[in-house]
């Protein structure tokens, strides 16, 4: 079962002032979640419209900066509201693209059974008309495990997502699609994996390459169709080319956790990836392997927490990486302590030192990482406060210092909130996350970071 969380986590006395009013103001009110074994189951701001979408105009965000002052201090600079989907849109993906854009992806709703893939680009300030990848009513669309895109060489980009295979419940493939014309035409979708039983594949994480493909990294539950006793959830790696033809694909890892995101970065040195492993004990501690001289190193610990759970806790690690200089954050309950750690690595993930402690105490984890040109590293993650939870971000200098720190959004304590992603451009912060419902959706923030 989903771990509970402790009552008595230490509070910010500031925010338990201001809670209610976030609460009432920013949350509508949201029924009780069931339990489950696994990840299954003011004033208004000047805004462009374009069609359902809005385009912010820089502005004061005041629930934002309220929210601030609840996490403790002033802000470091006021957050801007840089892009809002349609109302039901969520599950956002965004990364920096080689050409010094941003690339969004989100789902859209056509009906209860059928969703639209949504693509966007940010260039030179502005965001594109978004365009649709592809329209399905056999996506399995999930909380924790959604679509990505990325721009390879060549300006091509590179989109994933998962297809239900089979009626059960979890069955499903990783499909891919490459596009040469910034979204107009896309390839003929294409599996990555050459395991085509009817079982699970997906926390997928998509590299791009200069060569207009992508390296990318999955869950694969192949081991499950050889029957009982084999079912261990494994890690995969593989590629697809410019052309969206797919290469041969390889295990990793041999038993992972079932549930958790992949991370996959390229250092100076080769590819890195970081995942939740699992061994027999029911450890789900972190785990890297790197590509050095064309072969994958055997696993080792990023650190060694000794979380012993028995359940996917659903709460993958986050990697960032610039020449060998790396980054790893996840979340962990060892000890029975619930906490964002984050390590760093100096030679591309030969070796990391000992975790820093991110959050604020009352941790619900889901962190992202990104690095800062100046050597320090954004971590955001979920932080429960009372009766809801807030996306922070902090600024964590290698020594542990904090450089800054920022409050995103208020978001339910539940699967509803999802997960955030982020990209660092121009000097600025971007996290893209989902409002709550009834009138939410997908919202992307700018910080800009001094």
């Amino acid at each position: 079962m989903v771990s509970a969380r402790r009552e008595d986590m230490s509070r910010n006395p500031t925010a338990d002032l201001l809670s209610p009013l976030l609460s009432s103001a920013i949350l509508p009110p949201e029924p009780p979640e069931p339990s489950e074994e696994r990840h299954r189951g003011g004033n208004q701001q000047p805004f462009l419209r374009i069609g359902v979408y809005s385009l912010m105009l820089p502005s004061r965000s005041a629930a934002a900066l309220i929210a601030l002052v609840a996490a403790g201090g002033a802000p470091d600079s006021d957050p801007v509201l840089d892009f809002a989907g349609p109302p039901g849109s969520g599950k956002p993906f965004l990364t920096r693209t080689m050409s010094e854009g941003l690339l969004a992806s989100w789902f859209e709703p056509r009906d209860s059974n059928r969703f639209v893939l949504r693509v966007a680009e940010r260039r030179g300030g502005r965001w594109s008309t978004p365009a649709t990848v592809v329209e399905r009513d056999n996506f399995f669309v999930n909380w924790a495990d959604f679509p990505s895109v990325v721009e390879s060489g060549g300006g091509r980009w590179v989109v994933h997502w998962l297809e239900k295979t089979a009626a059960k419940s979890y069955a499903y493939h990783v499909r891919m699609s490459v596009s040469a014309d910034q979204g107009k035409t896309w390839t003929e979708p294409a599996t990555p994996h050459s395991d085509r039983s009817d079982t699970e594949h997906g926390f997928a994480t998509l590299l791009p390459r200069g060569d207009g493909g992508a390296d990318l990294l999955w869950l694969d539950g192949r081991q499950a169709a050889a029957g009982p006793g084999q079912a261990a959830m494994a890690l995969a790696f593989g590629t697809i080319g410019s052309n969206g033809q797919v290469g041969p694909d390889r295990l990793l890892d041999g038993r992972v956790c079932d549930c958790c995101q992949t991370a996959l970065a390229r250092t100076g040195s080769g590819l890195i990836a970081v995942y939740r492993d699992r061994t027999e004990a029911e450890v789900r501690d972190i785990s890297v392997t790197r590509l050095v001289n064309g072969a994958w190193t055997d696993p080792k610990p990023v650190a060694q927490d000794g979380w012993v759970y028995r359940a996917c806790p659903v709460n993958g690690p986050s990697l960032a990486a610039e020449g060998s200089r790396v980054a790893v954050a996840w979340y962990t309950e060892a000890g029975g302590d619930p906490r964002v750690s984050l390590a760093w690595s100096a030679d591309a993930g030969a070796a990391f030192a000992r975790p820093i402690r991110v959050d604020d105490g009352s941790p619900i984890g889901r962190s992202e990482v990104e690095l800062h040109p100046d050597g320090s590293a954004l971590v955001i993650w979920l932080e429960r406060v009372r009766d809801h939870a807030e996306w922070r971000v902090k600024r964590v200098r290698p020594d542990g210092r904090v450089a800054g720190r920022w409050t995103v959004a208020a978001a339910p304590a539940t699967r509803a909130a999802g997960f955030a992603r982020a990209a660092v451009l121009d000097g600025a912060l971007f996290v893209a996350w989902t409002a709550p419902e009834p009138a939410g959706g997908v919202r992307i923030h700018r910080f800009p970071i001094p």
